[in-house]
C-alpha cells in the first residue's frame, strides 16, 4: 500500500497528515489524490467509510496558497459532516498555515460572518447558509479554485439540487470541481456534467453493485411494540457493543430509547433534531471520547465519521434499502469489522427482502435469549407514549407535552422547515 510520503506533496503537508495519524493511503485516496494534483475535474464514488475526505482535502491543501480569499469551497449536506470536514482540514491547515471556516445553520450566522472577514483560504458548509452569506455579499466565490460536492447523494435526497446550481453560478467559470459520493443517481451526473469540463476523470472504487463495505455482518429479528425494547436489550445483554450508534425512527422513539438505556446503567448519549446545535456538538464529543452509544434519528445517518463503532442497530428499520446503507455506513470505516442489527416490525418481511436485494446484502436472522427482558419496566415519565399494552399496535404515539427533557417543544419539527425557496415553490432547506 501506498504511503503519503511517497506522493508529490509538501513536506509540511506530509508532516501534518502523519500528525493525525495518517500514513498510508486507502485506494479512493491513492487512486484520487493523483487525479485532483493533476487539475482534472472529477467523479468519484466509493463506499461510505472508505477516506474519502482525505482524498480531496489533501490535494486541495497542496494546491491552496495562504490567501485571506476563499479558495475552495466543500458543500456538504449536514452540519455533521460541515464540521468533521473541517476539523480535518483544521489539523492539516496548523502545519500549512491555511485556514478553514464552517458555515451552517443553526449556529450564530455573525460569528461565521467574523471568521469570514478575518480571511479564510477554505470554506465547508451546507448549502442553505452558504446561500445566505452569498446573498448578505459576505462571501464571495470570486477567487475560488476548488469546488467540492461530497455526499451528492445526500444532499440530492434533501432537496437541495438547485441551492447547489445557484451557488455554481456564483463561481468563477474556470474551477476545479470534484464529486463524491458513496452513490450517483442520475441527478447527479447530469449537475456534474452541466458544471464539469468533457474530459473529468471517473473513479469507482470497488464493484458498481458493491453499496456496503464486505466487513459489515448483517442480521435481524421481527419483533413489535414493547418486545422491540426486548429485543435491543437482549442484543446489548448477549453482544455487549464496544461503540454502538441506535437508529430510531423519530426523537420521541429515541428519547423513550435513551431514558431506557440510562436506566439499564449504560453510558449513552442523545442526538436528534429537537437539539440546539451545541447540545449536539457535546453529545458528538462525549461519544466520541468515551461513551458507549449514541441514540440517534437517521439526522446521524450521513456525516459522521467515527472510527471505532463497532455496532449498529436499527431499532426502526429504514424505509429504504438507500437509508440502511448510509446507517450501516457509520461502523466498518477505514477497513475495520462491524455489525448491524435491525429490529423489524412483525409485516415488515417484505421490507426485509427488498433491503437485502436493492443494497446486494445478505441479512442472517438472529436468535434472542429474551426471557430476562419479558419483564423489564419502561420509564415511568415515557412508557404511556408508546402503544404496547394489548391494545396497543406498537407503533409510536408521543404524548404531547409543552417542553422536552432538553428543553426544547416536542410538537415542533427539529428545525427542518418548509418555506417559499428561490424558486418560488416550497421546498426542503433542512440547514438554513
Amino acid at each position: 500500500m501506498k504511503k503519503f510520503s511517497e506522493m508529490p506533496l509538501k513536506a509540511e503537508l506530509v508532516e501534518a497528515i502523519h500528525r493525525v495519524g495518517f500514513t498510508e493511503l486507502t485506494e479512493v485516496q491513492e487512486r484520487a489524490i493523483p487525479v485532483v494534483l493533476s487539475g482534472k475535474d472529477a467523479i468519484v464514488r466509493a463506499k461510505t467509510g472508505t477516506g474519502k475526505t482525505a482524498a480531496f482535502i489533501v490535494p486541495i491543501m497542496q494546491n491552496t496558497p495562504q490567501s485571506n480569499a476563499v479558495n475552495a469551497i466543500i458543500i456538504v449536506p449536514t452540519r455533521e459532516l460541515a464540521l468533521q470536514v473541517a476539523q480535518f482540514s483544521e489539523q492539516l491547515g496548523r502545519y500549512t498555515h491555511i485556514r478553514t471556516t464552517t458555515v451552517y445553520g443553526g449556529a450564530s450566522i455573525n460569528v461565521q460572518i467574523s471568521n469570514l472577514r478575518r480571511g479564510v483560504s477554505i470554506v465547508v458548509g451546507t448549502p442553505g447558509r452558504i446561500i445566505d452569506l452569498i446573498d448578505r455579499g459576505i462571501l464571495r466565490l470570486d477567487n475560488v479554485r476548488f469546488v467540492v460536492l461530497d455526499e451528492a447523494d445526500r444532499m440530492l435526497d434533501m432537496g437541495f439540487i438547485e441551492d447547489i446550481d445557484y451557488i455554481l453560478t456564483k463561481t468563477p467559470m474556470k474551477k476545479q470541481m470534484l464529486l463524491f459520493s458513496a452513490t450517483m443517481p442520475q441527478p447527479i451526473i447530469t449537475i456534474a456534467k452541466r458544471h464539469m469540463e468533457p474530459d473529468y476523470a471517473t473513479i469507482q472504487v470497488g464493484a458498481e453493485e458493491e453499496l456496503v463495505v464486505n466487513t459489515i455482518s448483517h442480521e435481524y429479528t421481527f419483533a413489535k411494540g414493547r418486545m422491540k425494547f426486548a429485543a435491543l436489550l437482549a442484543y446489548i445483554g448477549q453482544y455487549a457493543p464496544k461503540k454502538c450508534i441506535i437508529f430510531a425512527r423519530t426523537k420521541y422513539e429515541s428519547e423513550i430509547i435513551y431514558d431506557l438505556l440510562i436506566r439499564q446503567g449504560l453510558n449513552a448519549m442523545l442526538l436528534h433534531g429537537g437539539l440546539t446545535q451545541a447540545k449536539r456538538e457535546y453529545s458528538l464529543d462525549t461519544f466520541r471520547k468515551g461513551a458507549q452509544f449514541m441514540v440517534a434519528t437517521n439526522i446521524a445517518a450521513r456525516g459522521l465519521d467515527i472510527a471505532d463503532v463497532t455496532d449498529i442497530i436499527n431499532f426502526d428499520a429504514p424505509e429504504t434499502a438507500h437509508d440502511y446503507v448510509h446507517r450501516v455506513g457509520r461502523s466498518a470505516r477505514m477497513g475495520k469489522e462491524g455489525r448491524a442489527f435491525t429490529i423489524f416490525g412483525l409485516d415488515e418481511r417484505r421490507l426485509m427482502e427488498d433491503i437485502q436485494y436493492d443494497a446486494n446484502i445478505r441479512m442472517s436472522e438472529l436468535r434472542l435469549d429474551l426471557d430476562k427482558y419479558n419483564n423489564f419496566q419502561m420509564p415511568e415519565t415515557r412508557r404511556h407514549s408508546f402503544g404496547y399494552g394489548e391494545q396497543g399496535s406498537g407503533r409510536f404515539r408521543p404524548h404531547m407535552r409543552s417542553e422536552g427533557r432538553y428543553g426544547h417543544s416536542e410538537n415542533r419539527s427539529g428545525g427542518a422547515r418548509y418555506h417559499g425557496g428561490r424558486y418560488g415553490h416550497n421546498r426542503y432547506r433542512g440547514q438554513r
